[in-house]
């Protein structure tokens, strides 16, 4: 089985613009872990049923202190690029 330029060179295209097209793949948010078991273990070490009010708040403040730390993640990378951007460093 004879390859010709034509082949090799589209042969060559590809394998150079598969890492490119890759890495389009991990753009926009992450995969989101999930955190149930953890949270679920959390709230049930405080002995309190689970589907009880002090079970469902709880896991609302879990999620709510968790919102809060990616929040605080987001804002201060946000800043840190204002702040690169603003006083670029000169060698």
């Amino acid at each position: 089985m004879e390859f010709g330029p034509a082949k090799h060179f589209i042969f060559i295209a590809l394998l150079l613009a598969a890492p490119l097209l890759a890495g389009c793949l991990e753009r926009g948010q992450p995969t989101m872990v999930d955190t149930s078991a953890d949270d679920d273990a959390f709230c049930r070490a405080n002995n309190v049923a689970v589907g009880s009010n002090d079970y469902v708040n709880c896991r609302k403040n879990r999620d709510v202190q968790r919102g809060n730390a990616n929040a605080r993640a987001d804002r201060s990378q946000r800043n840190l690029a204002e702040q690169m951007l603003n006083n670029p460093t000169r060698p």
